[in-house]
């Protein structure tokens, strides 16, 4: 002790010979520290993967084909698809979901060409504006605003693509004018089908789009296959265009008038995008910039808007779901905002699609999470297999950046979706018969199974709104209501619990209140006529075999189901008992004497018996 209180003494407090040692360091290396901290922060909040592909010696990563085993659109087109069994390597400097994306907001490096332009009505008095580049303009680089239709030849036989853009994008987005003037160099007419409100044109009815308003894109394929019957279409989506597209071709299957179609970063379900957004900060900047291009997109038409939707609160919207609630989901009808995202995702339709699709997503999408991406859906199509869709992911990309080469001059999924369409427009499955193989209803579109659930939509006022349809949930409410207790006839009358244990001729007296056949109240004068009637209740056993053969099945089941019900406590106890030997042995002894005294001796097992 007394050696180190004299060093102390001599040299210092050991803090004070720390901080004089720090001291000592020149400035510039602690900013050097500072700088190596930084950048170590924004490589990894940024998610580069630089060193990463220096280390593997730029080779990319290869892409993941999710397809059915059976799958004839596999076997006769994707496999022929250079570009889709090969790798995907970014551009060096844009070695980032983040980067990527940036940089096709900002720049994009887009190829310079002059639409032509088609306005398109719609029945409700809405205005499409369709942009057209021909591959008869791609090298004279001429274009004109147009009046008319003529310009494009009914014997031309090169194949059309239709483009549907993503959310609050038009035909003169970056990647959108990628697509085009690829398609268009290699001979195929392309339209840019805009959204209602954009592209420069004004909204001229109450009708706007979303991510699953379907009619838009219907109408305007119907169109141009009225208009060149003889030629081929093709459909492209990317993010929410993606979204609609899936839909529309689930909701119509096998009578959609387009040969393919592909799918490129689409979010499939909505409301796990929705949770996405909130989960980490870089996410929350997303949500702020998608909800400041739909403010602006809604201050573009605000005359119309401001009398449909709550514009005080869309002027107050921070998020996306914040401005769907105040817009989007009353202008398309639904009571909440999740109703809105659960009917609109394409995840719920993908199972229907009849014609050869091709869906493109990275898995680094900082827009649309990988876990909505349909694995399941698109290999079994809900448990039957569907050899229409094939997925392709990527490891990298961002949300429909795709950037490759040195000076990133071009997009991948660009290319991909280019040769696919090429290959299956020389394929013998452009004229082959379409079919839904799923197990999905070919005239209705799949529904979610969460709104046929006993799910419900909590409002913010506090009241309760149902998830699924309405009519249908009234008239199960209505039965439930005036049939609790009691079996139903044929004719709508209620049988009391004392006519259900007897199988011969009974006669009975209409319930309160009568039900007709087809579901309608009887009104009071209508009643006296209906008092008695007559009615033999037939087993139903006796016209069906296999339907008693099923009850002598399922009898067994039911009678260990009650037995394992009444003894549950018992297990419960059981488990607890367990619990407590294993933690904590004298507890679990004291435990063992008070289950003796309240189920006896028969309860505890030989083993453990005293």
């Amino acid at each position: 002790m007394d050696g180190c209180t004299a060093a102390q003494s001599v040299f210092g407090s050991p803090y004070e010979l720390l901080f004089r040692a720090l001291s000592l360091i020149p400035a510039a290396h602690y900013a050097a520290l500072l700088l190596a901290l930084g950048l170590v922060f924004l490589y990894n909040f940024l998610e580069i993967h630089f060193l990463r592909d220096l280390v593997t010696g730029f080779r990319g990563d290869p892409v993941k084909l999710t397809y059915n085993a059976s799958s004839e659109v596999y076997r006769s087109v994707a496999s022929k698809c250079q570009v889709l069994r090969g790798r995907y390597l970014p551009t060096p400097w844009l070695s980032s979901p983040h980067l990527q994306t940036a940089f096709l907001s900002f720049f994009g490096n887009p190829p310079r060409f002059t639409y032509k332009r088609v306005l398109f009505y719609t029945s409700d008095g809405g205005t499409i504006a369709l942009d057209w580049l021909l591959h008869s303009d791609v090298n004279r680089g001429d274009g004109a605003y147009l009046s008319s239709r003529t310009f494009l030849q009914k014997n031309d036989e090169a194949p059309i693509v239709i483009v549907i853009p993503g959310l609050t994008s038009d035909s003169t987005a970056p990647y959108v004018k990628h697509l085009v003037f690829n398609m268009a160099s290699q001979g195929w007419n392309v339209v840019v089908s805009n959204h209602r409100g954009l592209g420069g044109v004004q909204i001229t009815s109450d009708c706007f789009y979303n991510a699953g308003w379907t009619e838009d894109a219907r109408r305007v394929i119907d169109h141009i296959h009225q208009e060149y019957p003889e030629t081929p279409l093709y459909v492209v989506g990317t993010s929410i265009g993606a979204n609609i597209l899936v839909k529309y071709l689930g909701e119509d299957t096998v009578n959609v008038p387009i040969v393919g179609a592909a799918a490129v970063c689409s979010p499939w379900d909505l409301a796990m995008c929705d949770r996405f957004f909130r989960r980490r900060f870089v996410q929350k900047l997303y949500d702020k910039v998608l909800t400041s291009g739909l403010v602006g997109y809604a201050k573009l038409h605000q005359t119309i808007l401001s009398r449909l939707i709550d514009w005080d609160g869309l002027n107050k919207s921070r998020s996306v779901r914040e401005f769907d609630h105040c817009a989007t989901r009353i202008l398309a009808k639904y009571e909440t905002v999740d109703t809105f995202y659960r009917r609109s995702s394409a995840v719920n339709f993908v199972g229907n699609v009849a014609v050869p699709l091709l869906c493109i997503s990275a898995l680094d999408d900082p827009v649309c999470t990988r876990e909505s991406i349909p694995w399941d859906e698109c290999r079994h199509a809900f448990y039957s297999m569907n050899p229409n869709i094939v997925l392709a992911a990527t490891k990298h990309g961002g949300h429909l950046g795709y950037f490759e080469g040195i000076a990133a001059g071009t997009m991948w999924w660009v290319r991909a979706v280019s040769e696919f369409l090429e290959v299956l427009h020389s394929s013998p499955l452009k004229n082959t018969p379409r079919q839904v193989v799923g197990t999905c209803s070919t005239t209705t579109p799949l529904e979610s199974k969460i709104d046929q659930g006993p799910y419900v939509n909590l409002m913010e006022d506090g009241t309760v709104a149902a998830a699924g349809d309405i009519q249908k949930d009234n008239h199960a409410a209505a039965a439930d209501t005036s049939n609790r207790g009691h079996t139903v006839k044929e004719n709508g009358e209620t049988i009391t619990e004392e006519e259900e244990a007897s199988n011969d001729v009974v006669e009975t007296k209409k319930m309160d209140p009568a039900v007709k056949e087809n579901g309608e109240t009887i009104a009071e004068e209508e009643e006296p006529s209906n008092d008695v009637v007559e009615t033999k209740k037939m087993d139903p056993a006796e016209d069906n075999p296999d339907e008693k053969k099923l009850n002598d099945l399922v009898s067994p089941m039911k009678g260990h189901i009650t037995r394992l019900a009444r003894h549950s406590k018992t297990f419960i106890w059981l488990l607890a008992y367990v619990a407590m030997v294993t933690t904590w042995p004298v507890v679990g002894s004291g435990l063992l004497l008070f289950l003796k005294k309240k189920f006896g001796s028969s309860f505890i097992p030989p083993t453990l018996r005293k």
